[in-house]
């Protein structure tokens, strides 16, 4: 009985759970007593939560976080731009926190590392030396396995998955499909970024839908056999959406080999689907500079020390977010930015000449099945035999309190990534 009722408790408010069982296990953060220089390369939820909990761990710290883009469209919340429940300003986000927390911001790219030096070059030619580097960069869309999908074909297919731009155009082409067009989401095989988020779109898309274009429905073309929170989901679909969401695994032919944007036509093993707006989220691995730089293993990701994050195959650079291997732990925001905190500390105790501290992770995601109802799970994770395993969770049904803590979630995970 005390077990349910601390896990309900825990997943009642991961994130102060989160707070609290760090500093618990971790004591008091070690200071570092020479100015050492961190950098960080990439600026989403993981990357730039490192940077400003390096910041405040350790106010001595030089920082640096490289990052080519001023502006942020999060993942979490994009669903409701594209259904029109939000304006996409309201999910786009700024690099003014980091600089108030005196981050050192530097718009680039990283084109080369020095791991033995322990520099970094800059795409415009500039170098900038570190005591320990960070990586967090992000996803890459593998456009190859998927033939006929280019840039082009994302202009025409939006995948809608990394930038406000896409989120736009797909929000456009929804509203301009005819009342009895049929909208395709095309999930792909393995893994990637925000694992629930197709199935979350196809609910809202679908609660569009029946408001505007009843006679219309939504195909989920999926080359996985099963999908997170499915049962959850279903019994969702089937009480509010019957008849408008269809999915479709891989041994009916959901698994998406080939597109032709110009008919807008999906092939699978079932043969071809013409649709009137195509949703195709491609395969995905670790942002190029991964593999670029020695980072990446054969399967494509990241391996990482659990324990700090640290790569497995180039000491001194640490990993963090949707490209590394985090054993049970997800490819999502908010894991990405406990991944940070633990990473941070990890940093600071190691430039003190401290063991890394004891992780203790958690992740939590909120998936909204109709406008006020919200799918509601949340993750701890725990070092087990070197490896990140995942402690008992208790999933949550959908209801209307679940969606008011999903907004205030996403205010804290903002606020924890990128400053208030």
């Amino acid at each position: 009985m005390r077990r349910r009722l601390f896990l309900q408790r825990a997943m009642a408010s991961p994130w102060a759970l989160m707070g609290m069982a760090t500093q618990a296990s971790t004591g008091p953060p070690a200071r570092v007593s020479v100015r050492a220089r961190v950098v960080v390369v990439g600026g989403g939820f993981a990357g730039s939560a490192c940077a400003l909990m390096l910041r405040q761990i350790d106010p001595a710290l030089l920082v640096s976080m490289i990052d080519p883009n001023e502006d942020y469209a999060t993942g979490p919340m994009s669903n409701q731009v594209i259904v029109g429940e939000r304006r996409l300003a309201s999910i786009m986000l700024t690099r003014a926190g980091a600089r108030r927390a005196g981050v050192q911001m530097v718009r680039d790219r990283v084109s080369a590392i020095d791991a033995e030096r322990r520099v970094v070059t800059l795409g415009r030619g500039g170098k900038l030396r570190y005591d320990r580097l960070v990586l967090a960069p992000g996803i890459r869309f593998l456009t190859e396995r998927v033939e006929g999908y280019d840039a082009g074909a994302a202009l025409r297919m939006p995948h809608g998955w990394t930038n406000g731009a896409q989120v736009q155009l797909l929000a456009r082409q929804l509203r301009a499909m005819r009342n009895g067009g049929v909208l395709a989401i095309s999930v792909p095989a393995g893994l990637f970024r925000c694992p629930p988020g197709p199935y979350e779109r196809a609910s809202l898309i679908a609660h569009f839908l029946q408001r505007h274009k009843p006679r219309s429905k939504v195909l989920i073309f999926d080359a996985n056999n099963q999908f997170p929170k499915q049962a959850l989901f279903t019994a969702a679909w089937e009480e509010l959406y019957a008849g408008l969401i269809e999915w479709i695994p891989p041994g009916q032919g959901g698994a998406i080999s080939r597109v032709d944007p110009s008919t807008l036509t999906l092939f699978s093993s079932s043969g071809a689907h013409a649709v009137a707006v195509a949703n195709v989220i491609p395969p995905q691995a670790p942002g190029q500079l991964a593999p670029d730089t020695g980072l990446a293993s054969d399967h494509g990701w990241c391996p990482i020390e659990p324990l700090s994050f640290e790569s497995t195959l180039r000491p001194g650079i640490h990993v963090i977010g949707d490209a590394c291997i985090a054993g049970a732990m997800p490819k999502a925001g908010s894991a990405a930015v406990s991944q940070a905190e633990q990473c941070a500390r990890a940093i600071v105790a190691l430039l003190a000449g401290r063991e890394a501290p004891t992780p203790r992770l958690t992740s939590v995601c909120y998936s909204a099945v109709a406008p006020g109802k919200t799918l509601h799970i949340g993750g701890q994770y725990q070092l087990l035999g070197g490896a990140i395993v995942s402690l008992p969770t208790m999933p949550y049904t959908f209801d209307a309190q679940q969606a008011i803590e999903a907004r205030a979630w996403y205010r804290r995970i903002r606020t924890a990534a990128f400053g208030g």
